[in-house]
């Protein structure tokens, strides 16, 4: 740690010295405190982030709507209109990579359930599936069955790594959950944690803002911070030993997101891609997600509120609206390309501006809770990598099969926990009524039993599940740990 002497110079050659205003009122303790925490902070890199924050607010949002273009045809496709033959090629391609090893999994899971009125990791969160399973655990199984899908088409047994961003408030609770329950069934050292960085919180003067006397305000700098800290944590290195060369980075709170989906990672190693969005048609021009298209040449995702209703609302020569592609925080990447941002593009990534109420202490040292945004928290994008790289390309997936987000308590009726539920349930019902099923009730099915639909027949073809019970299509393993008391199929 640097000392005292060198911290105040620091300090003062960055316009920072307020942050020692009451060094000499604290207790020892406090004071070591203080001086440990401003050692961990670049604060030229913060200053230069403030800068960068501050121009970004001044920036003319009309010249970003004026060059938008979408995204060519040569680099995009859908599922709904990609024949079958080549569908099959795609998924066979991506689970012979998992099958080898090269497939990764790259998970943001940083995030508190704060807006769900919960004070844990989102990850953990149960949306009252008939299971009761976390999102945590649904996508652990669903990549062990993936596992098991790939050795069975190969003959070869890979694993796929599971790598969790998590943050400084919900990492030690998330090493717990996944210990205390034992990873889901995968292996414990192919389940690597790392946290995500954090920056200073600014006043307006561009003063960093002190949350206690021995307390700088911090705050987790966007999942955009996870390039930075794949390098600071080692797991680029993790990655190039085990031999992962392609992840899929996907966030935490998509219920029905296929984890490594090996038909996305096909087609983009089919295309040549170093960088891949899956996309969902937007559900209204003016929808609240974010754009994949293209602004002066360059791929990137512009956000709904930069977009003016009149370019929202444009159409193409088939009616369809221009700008469709909506980002669902679903990406591949090539490890190569993690790595070259990495080591070369990360500080130019841009930077993005959230004005905030930010408890602060004044001249006085007296704490106070602002009424109204009285400071801003920069963080940036996962996606804004997008700009560094031509091979880039997306793939369009129906929403109804993929895309259910858990952002809001219940009383907002929408991306919230009963959706989710609602979203998860409907698919499952779906799935199993192609395989010969009848569903007139809820139905859920679980993860090791089937990944998209596969293996159903066997369980469920010319069988009537009646509306006045709730099914739940188990695997023989859980059907044996939980003891079934005899109903078909292990059925509760």
């Amino acid at each position: 740690m640097l000392t005292y002497t060198k911290i105040q110079s620091m300090l003062e050659e960055c316009g920072q010295s307020h942050l020692l205003d009451f060094f000499n009122e604290l207790s020892e303790v406090e004071q070591q405190q203080l001086l440990q925490q401003i050692s961990t902070i670049n604060f030229h890199e913060a200053n230069d982030l403030f800068g960068k924050a501050m121009k970004s607010l001044d920036g003319d949002l009309q010249e970003i709507d004026s060059l938008m273009e979408p995204v060519p045809e040569s680099q995009f496709e859908a599922e709904d209109t990609c024949d079958s033959t080549k569908l099959e090629n795609y998924r066979n391609k991506g689970l012979d990579e998992i099958s080898k090893g090269h497939v990764g999994v790259l998970l943001m899971a940083g995030g508190q359930g704060t807006r769900l009125g919960v004070d844990y990791p989102k990850g953990m969160y149960s949306v009252g599936l008939p299971s009761g399973k976390t999102l945590f655990q649904v996508q652990a199984e669903r990549i062990k069955r993936l596992q098991t899908l790939a050795e069975r088409k190969t003959g070869k047994s890979g694993s796929i790594p599971w790598y969790i961003m998590t943050s400084g408030r919900t990492h030690e609770e998330t090493r717990q959950f996944l210990e205390n329950h034992k990873y889901f069934g995968l292996q414990k050292d192919n389940v690597i944690l790392f946290e995500q960085g954090l920056l200073p919180c600014f006043n307006y003067d561009g003063k960093i803002i002190l949350d206690q006397v021995n307390v700088i305000s911090m705050a987790p700098d966007g999942n955009g911070g996870i390039y930075k800290a794949l390098q600071k944590n080692g797991i680029l290195e993790d990655m190039n030993k085990r031999g992962v060369k392609y992840v899929h980075a996907h966030s935490v709170d998509n219920i029905l997101v296929k984890v490594a989906d090996p038909v996305f990672v096909g087609y983009c190693l089919e295309k040549g891609a170093d960088c891949g969005a899956k996309v969902v048609r937007k559900a209204s021009p003016t929808e609240a997600v974010g754009v994949v298209c293209k602004v002066a040449g360059h791929y990137q995702v512009v956000e709904y509120s930069e977009v003016s209703v009149e370019t929202a609302q444009k159409t193409n020569e088939k009616g369809d609206l221009l700008f469709n592609a909506g980002n669902i925080c679903n990406h591949f990447f090539t490890v190569r390309f993690l790595s070259d941002v990495a080591n070369k593009h990360e500080k130019s990534m841009k930077v993005h501006v959230a004005k905030k109420k930010i408890p602060y202490v004044d001249e006085q040292g007296i704490r106070h809770c602002p009424k109204s945004p009285n400071g801003i928290k920069i963080e940036k994008f996962v996606f804004d990598v997008f700009q560094f790289t031509d091979n880039f390309v997306t793939w369009e997936v129906p929403r109804y099969t993929e895309f259910s987000a858990l952002k809001n308590p219940d009383e907002v009726g929408r991306d919230c926990p009963s959706t989710a539920r609602r979203d998860i349930l409907n698919l499952h019902k779906i799935l199993v009524e192609r395989a010969g099923g009848v569903v007139d009730g809820e139905i859920e099915i679980s993860p090791l039993v089937s990944y998209s639909g596969e293996d159903l027949e066997s369980k469920v073809k010319g069988k009537v599940f009646d509306s006045y019970m709730t099914v739940l299509i188990q695997s023989d393993e859980e059907i044996i740990k939980h003891k079934s008391n005899g109903e078909i199929n292990g059925h509760n």
